[in-house]
């Protein structure tokens, strides 16, 4: 399977290999009293997590999350997507990691930064400037 030599940075789990990724979504948390609610943009897994309590055991699907911004990341799954499908060529090997970019309105988005394992830094500005559009 390719994808196996690219990493994307998670938000506090460290590195997660690109080819583990099944899904991509975005969610608000709950509101709580005297803090706004946050977007989380999170990656699932092809591995099961479980958890249990005296009532038994819950297997569900694994999260884990990329970035948080204040406002709803619309566009961060499809960019995702598509440079990981541009990055799915043998021999590609690095880094994507999530950057929140601050518009003038107060508005943001994510922007993502591959940085290859070489020497490349062509490389990675090319796919820097692609996740843009």
């Amino acid at each position: 399977m390719g994808l196996n030599k690219v990493w994307i940075r998670t938000l506090s789990d460290g590195l997660l290999r690109a080819d583990q990724v099944i899904g991509l979504t975005a969610h608000a948390t709950p509101s709580i009293p005297g803090k706004s609610p946050r977007w989380l943009f999170d990656a699932t897994v092809a591995v099961p997590a479980g958890s249990g309590n005296t009532s038994g055991w819950d297997v569900g699907i694994l999260h884990r999350t990329l970035i948080q911004t204040p406002v709803e990341p619309v566009e961060a799954p499809d960019e995702l997507a598509r440079l990981l499908a541009r990055l799915d060529e043998p021999g590609t090997a690095g880094i994507i990691e999530p950057m929140a970019d601050r518009i003038a309105d107060g508005a943001g988005r994510i922007r993502f930064r591959f940085s290859s394992f070489g020497d490349s830094t062509a490389a990675e500005q090319e796919h820097e400037a692609a996740s843009r559009r």
